[in-house]
Order: structure tokens, then C-alpha cells, then sequence
């Protein structure tokens, strides 16, 4: 290193070195610049000046004087580990780990750079790579803890957990007296507790065993240590012992629901699918009365039993469970209790129950067979839980008198005004539901939750400037729009993101979807640091965890619907993609010229306001971007903050694909992937692409209505083309014929065929008989009149009581809604979707959509209400002035008079 330089240059590259590594860069500066005033061609100072210049943000600077060091100087290993650096800054790994490769061909025993390319091997999971350059680390020196743990941990890794053990056990032979310094005793028991895993994941349940009692003494983690040899005592049927341990562990935490799940284990009574028979849920019934004399202050002893009994003892348990709840007032108790909703006939038992307390408090103003009176709340709370309910079972008009009742009671109770606010949401009324969730917001200004919940309302009602005003009142001073963005707020930006596409925004939303993408990339990237960090502190038991977690990572919920929604704005743009200037401008000409005018004059306000604002956020972003010591922190200015670029993009679909490999890799068992995949590939004419999608999609569910519509589309699509030319073609079309006839939907049957026998599966199910009209229309245009009568001689049955549901009809909103739009646009009969609206505007009078009559469109809504009472002052809190902004920190309503869905 600076060895082809005299002394005193050689103590100046010293110096880069160390101020590079203090971060000292302006003091490596002028040390670089002294070298080379006095030889201007030297390599590695070029390269060490390049690395330091890249630190201070000067990338194509530190590039072009890197790339000079290593041109003038090839056999330099710093050269090219400072290239490797470089690269390793920008995430490019792969071409650093070349670039490593390159400086350990000239000096294969340097440390430094065999630990950097560990790193990024474990970072990419170069895993025989990693392997072997831990080999070598260890050999190098074989003195360090840390080299023996790496090769261990990158052999489990390479799924060869026995030489890890090995590994493990010959660099305990290294120490005295088999024991560590003192100062290392909390990192060696963990090293001991890892080992003993490893040994459990290859089955040597008894080695495993005999080793964690033998080094007992030496395990730091006390609760840890009994948790493992618990485990093992089960894995080897030693299940009375086991008992007695899980029961130990319960007099140390008695609200661990994997405590009571062990012991179920040792007793015989366990089960995966939570069924029983009689003779099993007596005896758990039996083995939780004895627990719960034992654990009285246990809420999971009391919760537990609730899954598995039945009938007269689970309306009693569940009655026992639910009355002190509600005169404590638990706020969460229906998100406890919704589970049961998923179990026919809980529901029902349930509701009796909820029922009969309220009727005894109205009545007695106590519980039945109680001679205690009960605290005025615990009605209130009686209701608020009944309101839940009826949500829950889809009876909304009788959830929302419950909950009105309860507000009524007691109207300072912030979690009432949430809860409305959410039946109305599910009953269809998102503007009602929005102003809702900013009554309570008003209520605690402090409330971040409430805050945020209010934000979903307002974006789910398409209103995303309120949404961003209320949002960033809980956001740093500064640029804060961007804080939501960099606290990887992904809620927030998926929402937005959503509205933006409805609205027909896609610049926005694609903006969105991908810069939730992007908080991916760098949860990724943030694991970078651990593989060092995790070695030296022994954490190998989370470290290891944390991987698995990492090759996970995009089969995350917010992972696929970022990805899903940016392939279908990309589906949109190529379906419609947007007018290029010289199109304008013939749209222009075609104008009169007063049209003309006026168009001329929106686009210079548009711009001029658009200017205006990016100002206000400049300034907002000075006035507040001061450190403590009084330097301006300078971000990088949004070059695109409308996503026109991301619209500009020449090949959408291409784009597209590469999220949907992902959402393959990632999502193998999701409807949307194949799905997206089916629609994607057939504007690519990727046939047998598409086939693959629709044979996933009969897979997973072939009786869904878009595998059918999928299925149908796809075969008609393949009917209509021209017959095959080329070699390739009629490969594709054999394969094709070969594949149709594994379908049994298709089997012997034609097109017409399969959608009738669909329909006869399907007669009384709304959206199949959609699906069937749909793909009719498709197969037969000329049938159009029948697919309508069709559709509109469906009947809303009800659901039959005895299920998981209440009587209810048998239609969701949601649905009626795409028949709807089906009406409208895709069998283009707007008198038939008109009767349509009118007729669901009775079956869902909440709804906006459908101008329901108790909607926030009718003067009679709870919208109207709320306004009216915060503007005579009959509000029973502080609403904010009404001469106010529309969103200020001490709240605001009237902004949501004009609210429209």
C-alpha cells in the first residue's frame, strides 16, 4: 500500500487511508492532492482520492479518477479493492465481488478484502463461494473467534449443518479449560444455544439434549435454555417430563399461548386444524379449569377454551369471559372474540349472549345472577360491541343505531366515533365514514393512531390532498410530504396510490406503487451490515432467522399489492397510453379560436399553481431543514414529482414483467399473479405463456369466475388466429390440442358447452352468472339482450342463520358494483345498468355509489348531520373555528361538506 512511493509520500497515503477511514475526507483530500502534485500518475492515491470523493457525493468524479488509478497501475490489489468499494457504495455486488476476485489474484492473503467479499457472498448468497472464503479467512487466522463462527454459520447456510458442528466443537478445543475469558460469557452461551439447534435440525434429539444440560452452567439466556430443553424432551416423547417444564414456564409467563399449546402436546390433546371430539374437548375442558384455578389472572386460560368448546359450555365460558371485559371496558375485546365468527354457529351464541347482557343492564342495571350493580360505561361498551357485531354479520343499519345509541350515552368516547366510521365504510359510504374518522381525530390531536386511521378514510374517499394535510401533522418540519416517503410509510403511499389509479392519475399512482417497491430494495439492502455485525455479537440463532426472513422478504401482503398495482397502471398506459405533444397540438388546431384561448389560460394556471406550490415546499423544506449546529440539511430535489416521466416510458408491458416474475417467484399462490400474468401475456401474444397463467389458475380455483373468464378468452383467442405457418407455430398449436384435452372443463365439450355447464354449477351466484354473461357476449355478440335479462333475473337470497353470517343477503357491495360496470361498459346498455343502480340502491341504502337514499348523497345522511350540528354548535366537542383552513392542527370538519365519492 503506497509502497512504490518515498517515506514521506508513503506516511501521506497512510494518512488517506486513516482520514478515510475517520471520515476525516477533506483532510484525505489535501493529502491526495500533496502525493500527487509530486507524481501525478500514481494509481493507488488516485484511487484512494476517487473513494474519498465519492463520500462527498462527487460519484462521476470518484469514477473517472478510480477507473485512471486502476488504468495506470493493473497489479495493485488496492486498485481494484477500491474499485470494489466503489461498486459495493452503488449496490452493484456482483461487479464488486469481481473486482475483489481481481485484487486477491495479486495479493491472495489479504484479510481485508477476503472479509469484504464474505460479505457480499452472504449478501447475495454466493453460498459455496461464501464457503470457501470463510475456508480461507480461517486458515489465515485461525486465532479469531469470529473465523470459526463464519465458517460454521456459511456451512449451515450451504444446508450442512453436521460440519457446522464439527466446526462449532473443534473451536471449542481451542479454548482453556474449555471455558471463554469472563467478558465473553453472554456471546458464548449463545454460540452454545446455536450449536444445540443445529444439532435439533440434523434429529440428534438425545446429543442435543445430553449437550445443553452438560453446558447448563455456561448458557447465560436462562429462559431460552428451558425453552429448548422443552422442546427436545417433546421431540423424544419424554412427554411427562415435558408437562412439568411447560407448567414451569407458565408460572413465569401464564399469558404465553405456546406454553398452553406444549402442554396440550404432552397430554395428547393437540390439533393442527383445532377439530376435537367430544370425549378430547372434555378433557381440555377438564385440563383448563385445573389451569385456570391455578392462573386467575391468566386472560389466555379463559380465552383459549373458547376455540374448541361447543354448544350450552361455550355459552357459558364465553358469557364468563366477555362480562368482566365489559365492565373494564376493553376496547379491543371484538377483535379478541372475531376469530370465533369463522366457526358455524359461534356467531349466533355469540349475539344471544351480547343480547341478553344488554337486556339484563337495561333492565336490572346489573348481570344476571349478580347481585353488584354495574358502572353507567358498561352499557355503552355493551353497545359498542353489539354495533361490531352486526357489522361483522353485515346488518349495518342495525350496527349503526347500536353505535348512535352509544354515542348518545357517553359521546367523549373517541373509539365510538372510529367504529361508526368503519360501518360505514363497509355499508358504502366513504365520505360519511371519512368525516366520522375526523370527528374522532378532533377528539385527541395527540392520537397518532386516530390520526392515521382518519388518513385511510379520507384517501378511500379519493380525498388524498386532505389526506396528505392531516397525515403530515405528525411528520417532521420540512419537506413533508417526502417524511411519509423516507419513514417508509407504505400504508400510507399503497392507499394513496389506489386513489390515484381510480382517479385515473397513473403518473401518481405508478409513483407510488414503485416507491413502495423501492422500501423493499432497501430493507433488502439493510441486511448488508448485520453479517459482520451478528458474527462479532453471536447473535447466530436471529441472525440465521433474519436470512430466512430476507429470501422471504416480497411474498410480504404490501409486496404484492405495490407490484400488482404497478402492473396494472403499466396494462392501463399500453391499453391507453397517453397523447404525445404533436397529437395535442393537432387536438388543438381543431379548437375555436375562444377554445382555444380558455384551454391556453387553464395551462399556464396549472403551471403557474404547480410552481407556486413546489415554492411554498422549497421554503418549507429551508425554514425547517437546520441542524443543531446551524448547517441547512440539503435533499435532493424531486426531478419527477408528478410521475409524468414514469408515463413517458417506451415498452409499459415490458416494465410490467419484470414485477410480475416477482409476484410469480414470490406469490406462486395467489388468483392475482396469474391473473395479471394471463392478462399481461396476451397483449404480448405470448400463448403459451398465457396458457400457463390459465392452467395456474385451474389450479388454484377453477371455479372462480376469472379462471373461467380466463379459460373462455384464452380458447376463443387461440379459435380466432389465423392456422399456423412456421415450425415453431405448429409446435405451439401440437401442445396446445395436446393440453386441451387434460382440461375437464373442455373435455369433449365446445366453447358454448362449457360456459352453459359453468352456469348450471354456478345458477345461483351472482358474479358467475356475470362471468358467464360476460364471456357469452364475447362468444356471441348478437346475444347481448339475453346476457342482460340474464343478470338482471338474478336474486339477492338470503344467507341462511345457522352459518358463520346473519340473514343477510347473499350480494357484497363490491360486487354489485363490477355487475354494474359490466352493464355499462362492457355490454354498453345504460338503461339496464340505471335499474340496476336503482334496484342495489335498495339493498345497500348506505352506499354512495348506488345514490343510496341514507347515503351522504341524500340531505337525511349522517355527512349532513355532522355538518349540521358542528355549524349550530350542538357538537359535544371542539370542532375548530370555521374560518379556519380546512385541516388545521386543532381539527376541522367542514371540508367534508362538499365530500364525493
Amino acid at each position: 500500500m503506497g509502497a512504490s512511493l518515498p517515506p514521506k509520500e508513503a506516511n501521506l497515503f497512510k494518512l488517506i487511508v486513516k482520514s478515510y477511514e475517520t471520515k476525516q475526507y477533506k483532510k484525505g483530500l489535501k493529502a491526495a492532492d500533496a502525493i500527487l502534485k509530486k507524481f501525478p500518475d500514481h494509481g493507488e492515491t488516485l484511487s484512494m482520492k476517487g473513494l474519498t470523493l465519492n463520500c462527498t457525493d462527487r460519484k462521476s468524479e470518484a469514477y473517472e479518477l478510480v477507473r485512471q488509478g486502476l488504468k495506470n497501475d493493473l497489479k495493485s490489489h488496492v486498485c481494484w479493492h477500491v474499485y470494489g468499494l466503489l461498486y459495493r457504495s452503488d449496490r452493484e455486488y456482483r461487479e464488486a465481488i469481481k473486482c475483489y476476485r481481481n485484487a486477491l489474484k495479486i495479493d491472495p492473503d489479504n484479510i481485508e478484502i477476503l472479509r469484504d467479499l464474505s460479505l457480499l457472498q452472504a449478501q447475495m448468497r454466493d453460498l459455496t463461494g461464501f464457503v470457501e472464503t470463510r475456508q480461507q479467512l480461517l486458515t489465515l487466522k485461525s486465532n479469531h473467534r469470529m473465523n470459526w463462527i463464519g465458517f460454521a454459520v456459511a456451512h449451515h447456510l450451504n444446508s450442512n449443518a453436521s460440519k457446522a458442528i464439527e466446526i462449532l466443537e473443534a473451536y471449542e478445543g481451542t479454548l482453556e479449560d474449555d471455558y471463554p475469558p469472563e467478558n465473553e460469557r453472554c456471546e458464548h452461551g449463545e454460540m452454545l444455544l446455536y450449536k444445540i439447534s443445529l444439532l435439533e435440525e440434523c434429529g440428534f434429539f438425545e446429543k442435543a439434549l445430553e449437550e445443553l444440560r452438560k453446558k447448563e452452567l455456561k448458557i447465560v439466556d436462562k429462559l431460552a435454555y428451558k425453552e429448548e430443553e422443552v422442546s427436545l424432551l417433546v421431540k423424544l416423547g419424554c412427554l411427562e417430563e415435558g408437562e412439568k417444564l411447560y407448567r414451569a414456564l407458565l408460572s413465569l409467563n401464564p399469558d404465553n399461548y405456546r406454553y398452553y399449546e406444549g402442554i396440550q402436546k404432552c397430554v395428547g390433546l393437540y390439533s393442527e386444524n383445532g377439530h376435537f371430539s367430544p370425549d378430547e374437548i372434555d378433557r381440555l375442558d377438564a385440563l383448563y379449569k385445573t389451569l385456570g384455578q391455578q392462573y386467575k389472572w391468566s386472560s389466555a386460560v379463559k380465552r383459549i377454551p373458547l376455540d374448541f368448546l361447543q354448544g350450552d359450555k361455550f355459552r357459558e365460558a364465553a358469557d364468563s369471559y366477555i362480562r368482566p371485559l365489559l365492565t373494564k371496558g376493553v376496547p379491543s375485546l371484538f377483535s379478541d372474540l372475531s376469530s370465533l365468527y369463522n366457526q358455524p354457529g359461534k356467531a349466533d351464541i355469540l349475539e344471544q349472549t351480547i343480547l341478553e347482557l344488554e337486556s339484563s343492564i337495561r333492565t336490572t342495571g346489573q348481570y344476571t345472577g349478580r347481585m353488584e350493580k354495574e358502572p353507567p360505561s358498561t352499557l355503552m361498551w355493551t353497545l359498542f360491541l353489539l354495533a361490531q357485531h352486526y357489522d361483522r354479520r353485515g346488518q349495518y343499519e342495525i350496527a349503526l343505531s347500536k353505535i348512535d345509541e352509544a354515542i348518545d350515552h357517553t359521546p367523549t368516547v373517541i373509539d365510538l366515533y372510529s367504529v361508526k366510521s368503519r360501518i360505514l365504510k363497509h355499508a358504502g359510504d366513504l365520505a360519511a365514514a371519512a368525516a366520522f374518522a375526523d370527528e374522532a381525530r378532533c377528539m385527541d390531536l395527540a392520537d397518532r393512531y386516530v390520526n392515521s386511521e382518519c388518513v385511510k378514510r379520507m384517501l378511500q374517499a379519493d380525498k388524498v390532498a386532505l389526506a396528505e394535510k392531516t397525515a403530515v401533522l405528525f411528520t417532521k418540519d420540512g419537506d413533508q410530504h417526502n417524511n411519509l416517503h423516507d419513514m417508509q410509510c407504505m400504508w400510507y403511499e399503497l392507499a394513496s396510490a389506489e386513489s390515484y389509479f381510480r382517479q385515473g392519475d397513473l403518473g401518481l399512482a405508478l409513483k407510488k406503487f414503485l416507491g413502495v417497491e423501492k422500501h423493499y430494495a432497501d430493507i433488502t439492502e439493510d441486511q448488508f451490515d448485520f453479517h459482520s455485525y451478528c458474527l462479532r455479537k453471536m447473535t447466530l440463532r436471529t441472525y440465521v432467522e433474519m436470512l430466512k426472513f430476507q429470501d422471504q422478504l416480497h411474498s410480504h401482503a404490501y409486496f404484492h399489492k405495490a407490484a400488482a398495482g404497478a402492473i396494472r397502471c403499466y396494462i392501463k398506459l399500453h391499453d391507453s397510453p397517453p397523447k404525445s405533444t404533436a397529437e395535442e397540438d393537432n387536438d388543438m388546431s381543431k379548437l375555436l379560436p375562444s377554445q382555444k384561448k380558455k384551454m391556453r389560460q387553464k395551462q399556464r394556471k396549472a403551471e403557474a399553481r404547480a410552481k407556486k406550490e413546489a415554492e411554498e415546499k422549497n421554503e418549507e423544506s429551508s425554514a425547517g431543514g437546520m441542524a443543531k449546529s446551524g448547517k441547512r440539511h440539503t435533499k435532493p430535489v424531486d426531478p419527477d414529482p408528478r410521475g409524468e416521466k414514469l408515463l413517458q416510458v417506451e415498452y409499459p408491458l415490458l416494465e410490467a414483467t419484470k414485477y410480475l416474475k416477482l409476484l410469480q417467484k414470490n406469490s406462486p399462490d395467489s388468483l392475482e399473479t396469474h391473473f395479471l400474468s394471463f392478462e399481461l401475456y396476451m397483449r404480448k401474444q405470448k400463448i403459451l405463456l398465457a396458457f400457463q397463467a390459465v392452467k395456474q389458475l385451474l389450479r388454484l380455483d377453477a371455479e372462480h369466475p376469472d379462471s373461467h373468464r380466463c379459460l373462455i378468452k384464452f380458447f376463443n383467442k387461440v379459435g380466432s388466429m389465423n392456422a399456423p405457418v412456421t415450425d415453431s407455430e405448429k409446435l405451439i398449436w401440437s401442445v396446445l390440442e395436446a393440453e386441451r384435452q387434460t382440461i375437464s372443463q373442455l373435455h369433449g365439450k365446445s366453447l358454448f358447452e362449457t360456459n352453459n355447464s359453468f352456469l348450471e354449477k354456478h345458477e345461483d351466484s351472482l358474479m358467475h352468472r356475470a362471468a358467464f354473461g360476460e364471456m357469452l357476449c364475447i362468444l356471441d355478440p348478437s346475444r347481448r339482450s339475453e346476457v342482460v335479462n340474464l343478470i338482471e333475473g338474478s336474486t339477492n337470497n338470503l344467507v341462511p342463520r345457522n352459518g358463520a353470517l346473519g340473514p343477510i343477503g347473499e350480494w357484497k357491495l363490491k360486487d354489485c358494483i363490477a355487475v354494474h360496470k359490466l352493464l355499462g361498459t362492457v355490454l354498453v346498455d345504460q338503461d339496464a345498468a340505471l335499474r340496476w343502480k336503482v334496484r342495489c340502491a335498495e339493498f345497500f341504502p348506505y352506499s354512495t355509489y348506488f345514490d343510496g337514499s341514507r347515503s351522504s348523497v341524500s340531505p337525511n345522511s349522517a355527512l349532513n348531520k355532522i355538518c349540521n350540528s358542528t355549524e349550530n354548535g350542538t357538537s359535544n366537542h371542539s370542532v375548530g373555528n370555521h374560518n379556519s383552513e380546512p385541516v388545521t392542527s386543532n381539527g376541522k370538519l367542514e371540508a367534508f361538506k362538499d365530500l364525493t365519492v
